[in-house]
């Protein structure tokens, strides 16, 4: 039985001393077609592990209903990395932070008020109970000690950033050794005394998680870990980005100071981020702290790949750090997968929201304004429509506590937008026979990190003219997860400037990658060929959008935006190269 261990301050593997050196690949966030591409790039940059989370919302993404295909096929991807001769470290924690939705936790755990997130709350443990149930046992055959390439298995993740339910740590470490797990269990904190204190439980290795000053941060955990091998679980090479601010970089030499000095001290290193990917779909989170700050589709991170996958000087900056303390044999990359710039796109077609709502959604009425969750919706847009009644005075209209940014209509005519950074009301004035008021309100992803987890989307409170609550409301949930339905025209310009689907096709003769340009639109949605590629919007910092090859077809390719505030010129570009600013 292979098992990784621990005497004195080794991990030990196979009766020899072995130091780890990974690098974080999120299974998730790459085609599984590239899956291979990016671990053999691993492999090359001189790495012996990868190391993934897993995330419970992508699993189960309805309660009860598990997916383990395509994108979700955690398996399939763990025994490739077995057979390409690396080991793998998995976080399987309940929660994952990894500015994915809601930290990795299912939003429909939010249609419970009641229920109390990360913590010994009998309600929320009968949920990940249910969970661990169909997830661990597809995890056992792949542990080192049944055979597999798997050598440690997360409990939580950064927990002492959040809580200190000892309680509730010790039933996820006993679910886990009880459903099987019988490899290498570990925490991850910061390396501060609070997050240590809350985060690490008896019986379970400990590892720190930082970017720079590593021996500061081991001494820290020493006093918590006073033996057993050190390791950074998650080496922050790189950042990640916020729509409407600059894009994140960090100097390669930085990076490869901090490297050579764990190395030094004999420490372990997982690469977080080795290669960052995409958050496709929805996918994206958000952070809370003095405002909230959605994440950019892009999940670049400025680490050793790129977004599509191409090594950066960071790559071969840590390749020259690792060769003064291993062997390594001569650099060979696998073959280059090759971009296009597919020119320019004419989008011919539209759809207007408006004529297109009862293909897409079905009407609820509620006396007030109510959150997707409470109407078993995920992710995407909700409409809110209800009818004032006049005459009245200008008046401001409220929307209290907007999740996440509202586009709002009065009798079809857009009259302006509530964000969630900026909450200002909009004044109307309500005329003798009343007004029709429409809020189309988008999700732009749950918070995933902090103590203001809990994140309910669309209007969470209520919608106010003035100090009067409004009520007797139709709503409509939006998720987007079937366009099939929508039938589309020839543009008119008139439609220009409100919420609409734009349809347009291009011919590929060969499938590469390709990055979306959408100079002259405004902010929404991209799907490809029928599959959601993510959220566009020009306050940037990215101006392009990445598409692997594997999304396109060869031959025709059908392209949908769903755009928010209208266009010019309905065109779009292929180009060959990414643009960050």
């Amino acid at each position: 039985m292979r098992k990784l261990s621990i005497s004195g301050d080794h991990f030990i593997l196979d009766e020899q001393p072995i130091r780890l050196l990974s690098g974080a690949l999120h299974y998730f966030r790459i085609v599984p077609e590239y899956w291979q591409d990016r671990l053999l790039k691993l492999q090359a940059c001189g790495l012996n592990t990868v190391e993934t989370y897993i995330p419970w919302n992508l699993h189960e993404p309805e309660e009860g209903n598990f997916n383990f295909d395509g994108f979700a096929d955690i398996e399939a991807f763990v025994r490739l990395a077995g057979e390409l001769g690396l080991h793998v470290i998995l976080r399987p924690s309940p929660y994952i932070c990894a500015e994915w939705e809601f930290g990795g936790l299912p939003a429909w755990l939010l249609a419970d008020d009641n229920i109390q997130l990360r913590c010994n709350d009998n309600v929320y443990l009968s949920k990940l109970d249910a969970y661990f149930d169909e997830l661990l046992p597809r995890l056992r055959p792949l542990l080192s000690t049944n055979g597999g390439p798997v050598l440690a298995l997360q409990v939580e993740n950064e927990y002492g950033s959040f809580g200190s339910d000892k309680t509730y740590l010790h039933d996820l470490k006993a679910g886990m050794i009880a459903r099987g797990m019988d490899v290498l269990l570990f925490t991850s904190d910061g390396a501060e005394d609070h997050m240590l204190q809350g985060g690490m439980i008896d019986g379970v290795f400990a590892t720190v998680n930082f970017g720079s000053r590593a021996k500061e941060a081991f001494a820290k955990l020493r006093e918590y870990q006073p033996t057993g091998p050190l390791m950074c679980m998650e080496f922050w090479n790189g950042w990640f980005d916020h729509w409407m601010k600059p894009h994140n970089t960090r100097p390669e030499s930085e990076v490869a100071e901090t490297l050579d000095e764990m190395l030094a001290l004999g420490a372990s290193v997982n690469f977080y981020m080795f290669h960052g990917g995409t958050n496709f779909g929805f996918m994206n989170g958000a952070n809370l702290f003095d405002k909230y700050e959605p994440i950019v589709t892009s999940y670049d991170y400025d680490t050793l790949l790129d977004e599509s996958g191409k090594p950066t000087a960071k790559f071969y900056e840590a390749r020259k750090i690792i060769e003064k303390y291993v062997t390594l044999p001569p650099l060979e990359l696998p073959p280059l997968i090759k971009s296009q710039a597919y020119g320019k796109v004419l989008m011919t077609e539209a759809a207007p929201l408006f004529t297109q709502l009862d293909v897409l959604s079905r009407p609820e009425r509620r006396a007030c304004p109510e959150p997707m969750e409470k109407l078993g919706q995920d992710y995407g847009f909700i409409l809110y429509s209800t009818k004032i009644s006049g005459p009245r005075s200008s008046t401001e209209l409220v929307l209290q506590e907007v999740r996440d940014r509202a586009l709002v209509f009065a009798n079809g005519a857009f009259v302006g937008t509530v964000e969630r950074w900026d909450p200002r009301g909009i004044s109307l004035e309500i005329p003798i026979e009343g007004l029709q008021i429409d809020i189309l309100v988008e999700n732009m992803g749950r918070v995933n990190y902090g103590p203001l987890l809990r994140d309910p989307k669309g209007i969470t409170c209520g919608v106010r003219l003035g100090y009067q609550f409004l009520h007797d409301w139709t709503i409509r949930s939006l998720p987007l997860t079937d366009l099939k339905g929508l039938s589309f025209t020839p543009i008119n310009c008139e439609e220009r400037q409100r919420p609409t689907f734009y349809r347009g096709s291009f011919q590929v003769s060969k499938p590469e990658d390709t990055f979306l340009r959408l100079d002259g639109w405004s902010k929404g949605q991209v799907f490809i060929n029928g599959f959601n590629l993510g959220r566009y919007w020009e306050e940037g910092p990215t101006k392009t959008l990445y598409i692997p090859a594997p999304l396109l077809r060869q031959g025709g390719n059908e392209l949908i935006l769903f755009e928010l505030h209208g266009v010019m010129e309905p065109v779009v570009t292929f180009v060959d190269t990414p643009e960050l600013t």
